[in-house]
């Protein structure tokens, strides 16, 4: 399945040298996130997870018809959902649990699987990541992955609502996953 010689240059092309390398850490993250699933699919859920960014009107053109409409007008997130899209159908893979990774790796959603929790959580903290509140992200992933993605998550909450930009609803239900599962 993971084949990054084979998929470099044409991640390349569509996203560019810099959202390559870009995914590179967010995968060294995500295998150092990892102590139990299989490597392959850690992988190819990391190198993979921007494959639709930068490129959301050519991909909507070609797999917008499988997007639910209602995701459309969060342009800052389109890219995770046209992902999955483009990797299965550019990138031939069909795996649910790796496609959903990359589906939900900007937005989260209630009852993340582990794959999920990774990707999203490396993209968040990979070694180049420099905003108010990474540090804290990084030591929390360190020994709770639940508690750094409810941490990371109420800064992207606060963050959208100070810059007034639309929170998805996933991301919603994701914190309040979080926070009903912590209070229990």
């Amino acid at each position: 399945m993971y084949d990054i010689k084979k998929w470099e240059n044409n991640l390349i092309e569509d996203i560019g040298r810099k959202r390559f390398e870009h995914s590179k850490r967010v995968m060294d993250a995500a295998i150092k996130l990892n102590n139990d699933l299989d490597e392959d699919f850690v992988r190819t859920a990391a190198i993979l997870h921007d494959c639709a960014k930068y490129n959301e009107k050519k991909y909507l053109k070609l797999y917008g018809d499988n997007i639910n409409k209602s995701d459309l007008e969060f342009k800052n997130v389109i890219h995770s959902f046209l992902g999955a899209e483009v990797a299965k159908k550019v990138y031939n893979i069909n795996n649910e649990y790796i496609l959903d990774a990359i589906r939900f790796h900007t937005t989260g959603r209630a009852s993340m699987t582990k794959l999920d929790k990774i990707i999203y959580l490396a993209d968040a903290i990979e070694s180049k990541r420099n905003y108010p509140g990474v540090d804290q992200i990084r030591k929390l992933a360190e020994n709770d992955m639940d508690k750094a993605i409810l941490y990371s998550l109420s800064r992207n909450i606060t963050y959208l609502v100070e810059k007034s930009i639309l929170i998805h609803p996933l991301t919603i239900e994701a914190y309040n996953y979080l926070i009903r599962e912590h209070n229990e």
